[in-house]
Order: C-alpha cells, then structure tokens, then sequence
C-alpha cells in the first residue's frame, strides 16, 4: 500500500503530539516488541515507536523491519523515534469520531 507524500504529511502531522507507545530496549527487536507492536497498531494506527540508546541497530533499518514485521509504513523517522501506521479497517468508526491515535 504505497502512501501519497501528502497522505504522509497529513499522519506526519498527526502524530506530532503522540508519544512513544512503544520502546525498544538493549535486547534489541525481540518478539515481545514485535507483539507490543501489533497490539498498539491493531488499537491505534498510528505509533511511534523509541528506540532505546543502546540499540546498535540503525533507526531507519530498525524501522523498516519493524514496518516489515508488522505490515505497516513508516512514516518518518527522526532520531530514534520512528512513526509508524497500519490502516485497521476492523476498527468501529463512525461519521465525525476523532482518530484512534487521539
């Protein structure tokens, strides 16, 4: 699902004020991450996600097999803080209902 460069600015701009919901440790991208992962995207859409300073793999690298693993984008990624997003179309919305991430 290739995304739009405004379609990206928009959820870049979404997720200006989120904070990191997950956090990813000095054992590195283990399964308890990837799972933590799913769980918020399934939830949110929307995550960022911190990686911890001790993590010796590079954030973009990082965030690709993330986005890989989870099958979702990566938005952007800024230091070691990357913006991920997976649509979830399973997520009961109506009409006018804020974002999940909100």
């Amino acid at each position: 699902m290739a995304m739009t460069g405004k379609e990206r600015a928009a959820l870049r701009a979404e997720a200006h004020h989120l904070t990191p919901m997950v956090h990813v440790g000095q054992q590195g991208l283990t399964p308890a991450v990837f799972q933590t992962l799913d769980d918020a995207l399934r939830t949110h859409e929307l995550v960022k996600v911190q990686l911890g300073r001790s993590v010796d793999v590079p954030a973009k690298d990082a965030a690709n097999a993330l986005a890989t693993a989870a099958a979702a984008e990566v938005i952007q990624v800024i230091g070691k803080t990357a913006t991920l997003y997976r649509h979830n179309p399973d997520l009961k919305r109506k009409p006018g209902d804020a974002a999940p991430w909100k």
